[in-house]
């Protein structure tokens, strides 16, 4: 099973330690994303890379539809993960929606978790009477169907939004490339998925230590979605990034990596 669950997620595993970090994309992006955060942890945990199914280095031919209809897919693929390439307990950090893939993990086997990092995270994206999700369902619907029509154009116009670094404008080209190397007809399916998505009844199921690690500016997940995180999260702790855009574990990575380094000096000892 090792060999192939390596193969279908293009996983790399180093290192020791009294636990293993397992890292997990968002949308659009690969493994490589996290280059900038793992090299202040590798000397003290176990490190675990992977692309999830249809994105990066992954094997693309084992892309099902139905599986990865739902999140569940992918949270099962990160179960077996965790299995095969873990030491000890696994701490879970997870990029925007990959956050929710391993919330759902952490439910099927909270067991194997110690703890769980979610950053830019949302569990719904839709505005919902009080709940501010950050988008209309027309807004939703129109980003969709623009995704159907012309992945790509979509790509270069909202990868440099989304990643935000005005400071750094070489990492919204890098977002914009990442998301064009997709396979179009892949990219819009998970795109439905994660957009329409909503996991706000399965935050109270979750009983795994979680740091939420929100932007004082995010296009995709407002801080009200980190408010409302950590008040449905028992025991969650919401560390605020003074950062502009969605991944602060790139164009932040040093206070990234600082809220984390506290958050795991508490969940693991």
């Amino acid at each position: 099973m090792e060999t192939s669950v390596q193969q279908r997620n293009n996983i790399k595993a180093w290192g020791s330690g009294p636990a293993t970090l397992l890292f997990a994309h968002g949308f659009g992006c690969d493994q490589s994303m996290w280059r900038f955060l793992v090299p202040a942890f590798q000397d003290r945990y176990r490190i675990v890379l992977f692309d999830a199914v249809g994105c990066g280095g992954s094997d693309w031919s084992a892309y099902d539809r139905h599986k990865y209809g739902s999140l569940h897919g992918y949270a099962r693929d990160v179960l077996e993960i965790a299995d095969a390439f873990a030491a000890g307990p696994v701490v879970f950090v997870g990029h925007s929606v990959a956050s929710m893939i391993g919330l759902l993990a952490t439910i099927e086997r909270p067991d194997r978790f110690a703890g769980q990092v979610m950053v830019s995270p949302s569990p719904c994206y839709l505005n919902d009477g009080d709940y501010h999700g950050g988008f209309s369902l027309l807004d939703i619907e129109d980003m969709l169907q623009t995704i159907t029509d012309n992945y790509v154009a979509w790509a270069r116009a909202a990868a440099p939004a989304i990643m935000g670094a005005p400071d750094h404008p070489e990492l919204g080209s890098e977002l914009a490339d990442s998301f064009c190397r997709a396979d179009p007809t892949i990219a819009a399916h998970f795109a439905r998925v994660t957009f329409l998505s909503d996991h706000r009844a399965d935050l109270p199921r979750s009983a795994t230590p979680s740091l939420i690690l929100q932007c004082t500016e995010d296009l995709i997940a407002p801080p009200s979605v980190g408010q409302y995180m950590h008040g449905a999260l028992a025991g969650s702790v919401l560390r605020m990034i003074d950062n502009i855009g969605h991944c602060p574990h790139m164009s932040a990575p040093r206070a990234s990596a600082d809220a984390i380094g506290v958050f795991l000096r508490h969940a693991i000892g």
